[in-house]
C-alpha cells in the first residue's frame, strides 16, 4: 500500500481475504472454547499503547486479529453457544452489512438517501405481514415501522412518545413532574427501568408488578389494583410494558388482559417482544402476540436475535406516529430541505432519539429475500425443536428439574442438589469450553438458562451439551 487509501485492487484483495478469514472462522469454531479464557487487562496489554505513526499494511493488522484479538472472543457464533438469547450473524446478513458498510450512506433525512427510508419501510412492512402484526404497523397510514439499534433504545423512545401522548406535549416543553407513573412486572428486561431513569422521571416513577409464581407472568389483577391506587392518589399512568418473552424465564405476558387496562387509564402499551417475537414467523406460534392487534400502542422485536441478521437490527412498530413525531421531531436550519418541508414523506430521524442512522434495513432485507418465510420458519421450528429436546431430557434425569415449563427455544432448570451444586455444575462446564450457559433467579433460588436458536447449532450440540453437563454431576445414589 502505498499512501492512506487502498487502491479498488487492493480493497479486493483484502476484502477476499477477510471473507476468507470468516468463512474459515465459522468452520472452526467447533473446535474453540465457547467462552473466552483470557484474564482481565490480558487483551488491553497485548496491544500497542500508542497508535501508529505511519500505516501498516492491513495483513499486519488481519493477522494481529487472529492473534492478538481472538483469544479474548466470546464466541457467540458457536454451536452450542446457549448462555443468552441467540445473536445471529448468518452469511446473507454479514454480506448485506458489508455492503451498507461499502456503500456508506447516512440516513438522517429522506432527501440524504432516499432508498435508505423507503427500504426500511417496506422491509418493515414485510416483516409485520410475515409476523402477523397488525395492519395498522404498516407504513402508509398513521402508524409503520423503524428499525431501532437494540429494544433498549425502542423502550426508551416509546416512554417518550407516551409522555408526550400522556401531557399533550407539555412533558417536551417544560419537563416531566413526579406525578407520572410507569407499570411492567418483576421481570420485565432492566431497559424499561434505563428507561425511566433516563426519560427524567426517576427511579421511583417505575410500579414494578408482582408475577403469578407459577407461570411468570404479570398478575393482572395486581396491576389493576396498582393503576387504581396510584389514580386514587393523584397520580398519573403514562406507560404498561407487556413482556412476551421475558429474559428470565421466556414468561408471555397477557397483553389481550392487560390492553384495556392500559386503555381504561389512558396509558401507553409497548409490548417488548425483544427475543420472542420473531417465533411468530411460524403461525403455530403466532399465540405469543393475542391482544397485539387489538390494543398495543408500539411493539418491538429483534431480529438481531433468533432471525438470522446481524446485530444491531431491531424492528419497532407503533400505531400512530404523531405522538412519537411530537416528542422528537426538530427542523433544524440546516436540515431542511424541500422534501423534509412538504410533508409528504418520512424522515426517520423523528422516530428515535438519534438522528444519524445507518443503512441497517439491508441486511434485514438481504435476511428476508435469500431465507424467504420458509426458511425463517424453519430456523425457529428447529430452535424450538432442541429446547423441546433439552427439556425431555431434564425430565429424564431424577437428579434434575425443570424451573418453568419451556418456552419456544428457553429451558430453565436446575438441579435438585440446590444453588451451590448448580452454580458448581455450570460454572465447570463453562469453564470447559465445551459449551456456554448463562443462570437466573427464580424465587429466590438460582437455575441455569439454555437458549436454543443459534444459526450453527445442531440436534448433535444439545446432545452432546447434555453429556458434558450430566458428566459432571453425581450419579444418583438410587
Amino acid at each position: 500500500m502505498t499512501g492512506p487509501h487502498m487502491s479498488p485492487e487492493e480493497f479486493r484483495r483484502h476484502g477476499h481475504a477477510v471473507v476468507d478469514w470468516i468463512a474459515d472462522y465459522w468452520s472452526s469454531l467447533d473446535e474453540l472454547p465457547v467462552r473466552s479464557r483470557v484474564a482481565p487487562g490480558e487483551i488491553a496489554a497485548a496491544l500497542p499503547d500508542t497508535m501508529p505513526e505511519t500505516g501498516e499494511e492491513f495483513d499486519a493488522v488481519l493477522a494481529d486479529v487472529q492473534r492478538m484479538i481472538l483469544p479474548g472472543i466470546t464466541h457467540w457464533q458457536h454451536p452450542r453457544f446457549f448462555a443468552y438469547f441467540p445473536a445471529n450473524s448468518s452469511p446473507a446478513a454479514v454480506l448485506g452489512d458489508l455492503l451498507s458498510s461499502g456503500i456508506g450512506a447516512q440516513g438522517m433525512l429522506w432527501a440524504t438517501s432516499p432508498a435508505l427510508t423507503e427500504v426500511e419501510q417496506v422491509v418493515l412492512d414485510w416483516l409485520a405481514e410475515g409476523l402477523g402484526l397488525p395492519e395498522a404497523f404498516r407504513s402508509g397510514g398513521p402508524g409503520g415501522g423503524v428499525i431501532q439499534d437494540t429494544a433498549s433504545t425502542a423502550t426508551f423512545t416509546a416512554l417518550l412518545a407516551a409522555l408526550h401522548r400522556t401531557t399533550d406535549g407539555a412533558a417536551r416543553a417544560e419537563g416531566v413532574t413526579s406525578l407520572l407513573r410507569v407499570y411492567g412486572s418483576e421481570e420485565a428486561h432492566s431497559s424499561l427501568h434505563k428507561a425511566v431513569m433516563m426519560s427524567g422521571l426517576g427511579e421511583r416513577a417505575l410500579h414494578t408488578v408482582p408475577v403469578d409464581p407459577r407461570t411468570r407472568r404479570m398478575d393482572v389483577a395486581a396491576l389493576a389494583r396498582a393503576l387504581e391506587e396510584d389514580v386514587a392518589a393523584g397520580l398519573r399512568p403514562v406507560m404498561v410494558q407487556a413482556a412476551v418473552g421475558t429474559t428470565s424465564t421466556g414468561a408471555v405476558d397477557d397483553v389481550a388482559a392487560i390492553g384495556p387496562l392500559a386503555l381504561a387509564h389512558g396509558a401507553w402499551l409497548h409490548v417488548d417482544a425483544a427475543w420472542a417475537g420473531t417465533a411468530a414467523v411460524c403461525p403455530e406460534h403466532r399465540w405469543i402476540n393475542e391482544g397485539v392487534a387489538e390494543h398495543a400502542d408500539s411493539y418491538v422485536t429483534n431480529p438481531h436475535k433468533w432471525l438470522l441478521t446481524t446485530f444491531d437490527c431491531s424492528a419497532f412498530w407503533v400505531r400512530d406516529s404523531a405522538a412519537l413525531r411530537g416528542a422528537l421531531s426538530l427542523l433544524p436550519e440546516y436540515l431542511r430541505t424541500p422534501a423534509a418541508e412538504s410533508g409528504a414523506l418520512t424522515d426517520l430521524r423523528d422516530w428515535h432519539p438519534q438522528l444519524g442512522r445507518r443503512f441497517r434495513a439491508l441486511k434485514l432485507f438481504a435476511v428476508l429475500r435469500t431465507y424467504g418465510r420458509r426458511g425463517l420458519a424453519e430456523h425457529i421450528r428447529a430452535g424450538v425443536a432442541g429446547a423441546d429436546r433439552f427439556a425431555s431430557l431434564v425430565r429424564s434425569d431424577e437428579r434434575f428439574e425443570l424451573v418453568t415449563e419451556p418456552v419456544l427455544g428457553l429451558v430453565v432448570f436446575r438441579l435438585r442438589a440446590g444453588d451451590e451444586e448448580t452454580r458448581r455444575v455450570m460454572e465447570e462446564l463453562n469453564d470447559s469450553g465445551e459449551a456456554y450457559l448463562s443462570h437466573t433467579t427464580v424465587d429466590g433460588s438460582t437455575a441455569m438458562r439454555v437458549a436454543v436458536g443459534g444459526w450453527r447449532t445442531t440436534p448433535e450440540d444439545v446432545e452432546r451439551t447434555w453429556r458434558a453437563l450430566t458428566s459432571l454431576v453425581p450419579a444418583d445414589p438410587r
